[in-house]
């Protein structure tokens, strides 16, 4: 039997797909439950919901995608996209206190860049509810690219682009391809499904043709290492 080994899954991005795809999975029904102590009597709700484990929600709405949603490829993706690949992984900038986790990896034709927040980490200890402390969650594009300026190579990215004429869209895309590459941890054999964030050509020439590697950004689901 084959297990997946899970590093990385994204509950509020399941939770709020849940919501759209079978809202009645994840009906709650609230029951009062009355403790009495010798000094104070105390009265509390207990949520018991139907769906909890948070595993059997994530292939729920897995599995939706793959039947009706727009899911593509690294290489062509859709809204989203799964893969099955080498990727390098960890915490980034963490210097800075940075709450990003980030995955990078890459095809023949694209660069590939995962980030989400470190709480939806396995084991982490960030996973309480209040334990990231960014403004913005790191799945959102802009705290996420916020994320990667944090190191001080992608910060001179940025610093550069506001002072020379370079296409806006293109300095994210320069963002995701340097954070991969600054990735040492050993590559591990990853799948993953991931929400589509930014996705572009970059030139590969002084002339700006664009005829080089495509990039693309995305803030995964889950992503499960592979024996």
């Amino acid at each position: 039997m084959s297990f997946r080994f899970y590093l990385y899954v994204s509950d509020t991005k399941v939770d709020m797909l849940l919501q759209q795809i079978d809202p009645a999975f994840t009906r709650k029904r609230t029951s009062e439950v009355s403790v009495g102590l010798k000094v104070v009597g105390a009265k509390r709700g207990t949520e018991v919901s139907e769906g909890t484990d948070p595993i059997t929600r994530l292939e729920r709405v897995v599995r939706h995608l793959d039947e009706v949603g727009d899911v593509g490829t690294v290489d062509e993706p859709g809204q989203f996209f799964r893969g099955l690949m080498d990727m390098r992984w960890g915490p980034f900038a963490t210097g800075a206190g940075s709450s990003l986790v980030y995955f990078g990896g890459r095809t023949e034709r694209t660069v590939l860049g995962l980030g989400g927040s470190s709480r939806h980490v396995l084991g982490s200890p960030l996973s309480a509810p209040d334990g990231d402390n960014a403004v913005l969650a790191r799945s959102l594009m802009p705290s996420l690219l916020d994320g990667l300026a944090e190191h001080p190579e992608i910060e001179e990215l940025f610093e550069d682009a506001g002072q020379a004429p370079l296409d806006p869209n293109l300095v994210p895309l320069r963002a995701v391809q340097r954070a991969t590459t600054l990735l040492r941890a050993p590559a591990q054999k990853v799948e993953f499904l991931a929400k589509r964030l930014l996705h572009g050509p970059i030139p590969s020439s002084e002339s700006g043709s664009h005829d080089g590697m495509t990039v693309l950004l995305g803030s995964p689901l889950y992503v499960a290492l592979v024996d």
